[in-house]
């Protein structure tokens, strides 16, 4: 653990960095994925709301 004291005498313990990476653009199958779900999930939600509707 990396420990550091400061000027009165305490011990100062940081926590482990972790690695960085830079991160990757979605692949086109990825975006393919991403708006299939999100369609589901439009038509999903949409249905919860008319199903409310309709019952009250």
């Amino acid at each position: 653990m990396p420990y550091t004291t400061e000027d009165g005498g305490r011990l100062n313990n940081f926590a482990a960095e972790p690695k960085m990476y830079q991160a990757q653009p979605p692949t086109k199958r990825q975006q393919a994925q991403y708006a299939i779900l999100g369609t589901v999930a439009l038509l999903l939600v949409g249905g919860l709301i008319s199903i409310a509707f309709f019952v009250s």
